[in-house]
């Protein structure tokens, strides 16, 4: 077939590289406009259009597709069908009606589990224990379309979201040539989904990050690995903002010291009291240094994270 690749992160250039390595023909790939980035805040490409022009594709960078001559522009590139992954921008009802079979959508989500923009981070945090891709036909609602077909990846209790975004990139490439291969088929067998089994998977917020020691050891583990490695779970001690990478909940007897308190540092980690259970830190960074392994870290700073000092709550305002 004949088509045209909307996406922009690594997680679609991982899908874009598996139709390079196919037999349709890409016509066009669309990708977001270049953001500046780095220290220098100069201009980069994303993953999809270094990836698109390494392999000789027309590359398409609308600020919107609600343009008219945009619309016209997609419409007259004549695909057959145009493969969104995590692409970014709207498709109006103009460009979803343009290729001959439509649009179909690679999602991080057993669908319709969690719609929206971080699916991945959500289905970690919610504690859910399987997840998965979906292939869905789109349609104007926010990721409602009907399902095409469907791929399950196990969530462990090591499981973060980059290694999770790792497997379903590596699930989801397979799963979208299988589709493509007989598309007018998938799409005749097409499930509808059950809008009341739906959750809306809210975009991460930087300030979600700050860990509240009230909340169970457990809850702090799911969050930490939800937002690893992007935002990062981080909290206040002694003035400094010390960023927690990896932990694990070590403890569920009560006790009295108040929740954030340090109860015992070695080389299993550094433990500390939360509103149920405790908390054993594994990696953390503090400022201006780079990730480290619990003893690493103490043997710099132990005056910092010694036993007794408190980790400050988030403020009532935050």
């Amino acid at each position: 077939m004949k088509l045209i690749f909307a996406g922009t992160p690594d997680f679609s250039a991982a899908h874009l590289r598996a139709l390079i390595d196919s037999e349709h023909q890409l016509i066009a790939v669309y990708t977001q406009p270049d953001r500046p980035a780095g220290r220098g805040k100069k201009l980069q490409p994303s993953p999809v259009k270094k990836l698109a022009l390494e392999a000789g594709i027309p590359v398409y960078q609308p600020a919107s597709l609600r343009d008219a001559d945009a619309q016209q522009q997609l419409a007259d590139l004549g695909a057959d069908a145009m493969v969104v992954v995590a692409y970014g921008l709207i498709l109006p009802e103009a460009v979803l009606q343009a290729p001959r079979l439509g649009c179909i959508n690679v999602h991080a989500s057993l669908l319709p589990r969690w719609r929206g923009a971080a699916p991945i981070q959500r289905a970690i945090e919610a504690g859910d224990t399987k997840t998965g891709t979906t292939i869905m036909q789109m349609d104007a609602g926010l990721d409602t379309g009907a399902m095409l077909a469907t791929a399950s990846v196990d969530i462990g209790p090591q499981t973060t979201a980059a290694s999770l975004h790792d497997a379903l990139a590596e699930c989801g490439a397979p799963l979208l040539i299988d589709v493509l291969a007989d598309l007018a088929g998938h799409q005749a067998r097409a499930q509808r989904q059950d809008d009341a089994l739906a959750n809306y998977a809210h975009k991460i917020l930087k300030l979600e990050a700050e860990i509240d020691w009230t909340r169970s050891a457990a809850e702090l583990d799911l969050a930490i690995r939800a937002f690893n490695p992007f935002p990062v779970c981080f909290s206040m001690l002694e003035g400094q903002r010390i960023k927690i990478w990896s932990a694990t909940p070590a403890g569920n007897a009560p006790l009295s010291e108040p929740p954030g308190t340090i109860l015992r540092t070695g080389r299993d980690g550094i433990l500390v009291n939360c509103g149920a259970g405790q908390l054993a830190i594994q990696r953390l960074q503090l400022p201006g240094g780079k990730p480290l392994d619990a003893e690493q870290a103490l043997n710099g700073s132990a005056d910092i994270l010694s036993v007794g000092k408190q980790f400050q709550l988030p403020k009532a305002d935050d």
